[in-house]
């Protein structure tokens, strides 16, 4: 392996002024950088980015927290591989390298980034219900961010979810549906996305003139189809005359497809469907599900623009930001005749 020593003697400089021609510190002339640098290549040199990174603190890494137990989509989920996809290659462009923080470690996910040394972490996907073992970064000197779960003082960046169910229910009314019901995914106070978009929902209905009655809404225990399935059974039990169901996600939504299968019921004719995310599949099933697309490269974006600027000393000044959901009109949604 050649070393600065080894450059030094080929150059005739000393060590001290090759390390600083390498680094691109320190007051030389263009020549003698020019002349180093070149040799330096010819040598087959590589700087040695441990020994650089005790000197300087900068290990040009990002630590990424991405788990899903819950929803087992792994990195085929349709919103977080595409944000973790576009966070990488955003900061990449910056010289950055980005390293999974695995939960199976036998520490805490911030003293594995201090073990790690990464200069920040972004919070993809994190594991439902253990939330709390995330707000240590909130205190800690290593600039964090998230792109799904509200962490008390942790900027998060999120799609607009609130509008989103208040343009589902918008449009249902606007294409003759009354009866309107609502199978949600879990609730959570940290992933709070089920919730907000039945809070727009309900929003819409009431400023359409029709009021919410709780009886067309159910919760399912988990975000799989199978959940979706059977508590739209659960909701069909209560309410065989809905006309129409919003859903908080698309595996929720293929779940009722099945149901309404098994049960004769005919998609759109007797029921219409809006999903949530855009799943791979949405499009191709039938009928094609109108649903909304996250805009998961934005997000990606904006997250990786915070965090590399709080990593350079610039203060993230919001708690929230959030990016449009894109409605996508397909074939599930039947227009009723008055």
């Amino acid at each position: 392996m050649v070393t600065i020593y080894d450059i030094a003697r080929a150059t005739g400089y000393s060590a001290p002024t090759v390390s600083r021609a390498l680094t691109g510190t320190g007051k030389l002339t263009q020549a003698t950088r020019k002349k180093i640098i070149s040799t330096a290549n010819e040598m087959g040199y590589e700087p040695n980015s441990i020994a650089r990174s005790l000197s300087t603190k900068k290990t040009n890494l990002i630590g990424i927290i991405y788990d899903d137990i819950q929803m087992a989509r792994g990195f085929t989920h349709p919103l977080f591989s595409g944000v973790l996809d576009t966070f990488r290659e955003a900061v990449e462009k910056q010289g950055y390298d980005i390293i999974f923080l695995s939960r199976y470690f036998k520490m805490s996910y911030l003293a594995h980034a201090r073990y790690r040394a990464v200069e920040g972490v972004a919070i993809i996907n994190p594991e439902t219900g253990h939330y709390t073992k995330y707000e240590e970064f909130s205190g800690d000197d290593i600039p964090c961010v998230s792109t799904s779960a509200i962490i008390p003082g942790i900027c998060s960046v999120l799609s607009e979810n609130e509008e989103a169910g208040y343009q589902a229910a918008k449009f249902l009314v606007s294409m003759g549906h009354k009866k309107i019901a609502y199978l949600s995914g879990p609730f959570d106070s940290y992933s709070m996305a089920a919730i907000e978009r039945y809070t727009g929902f309900k929003r819409a209905l009431s400023d359409c003139g029709i009021a919410m009655d709780e009886s067309y809404f159910e919760k399912c225990d988990a975000w799989y189809a199978r959940s979706g399935k059977e508590g739209f059974e659960r909701l069909y039990a209560r309410h065989s005359d809905m006309t129409a169901v919003f859903t908080s996600s698309d595996l929720l939504a293929t779940g009722i497809m099945q149901a309404a299968g098994e049960k004769g019921i005919r998609l759109p004719d007797d029921l219409s469907i809006i999903g949530f995310d855009d799943d791979k599949v949405s499009e191709f099933i039938t009928p094609s599900l109108t649903t909304f697309r996250q805009n998961s490269r934005m997000i990606a974006q904006k997250a990786a623009e915070l965090l590399l600027g709080a990593i350079g000393g610039k203060k993230i000044e919001s708690d929230f930001v959030r990016i449009p959901a894109e409605f996508i009109v397909r074939d599930s949604v039947k227009r009723l005749e008055s």
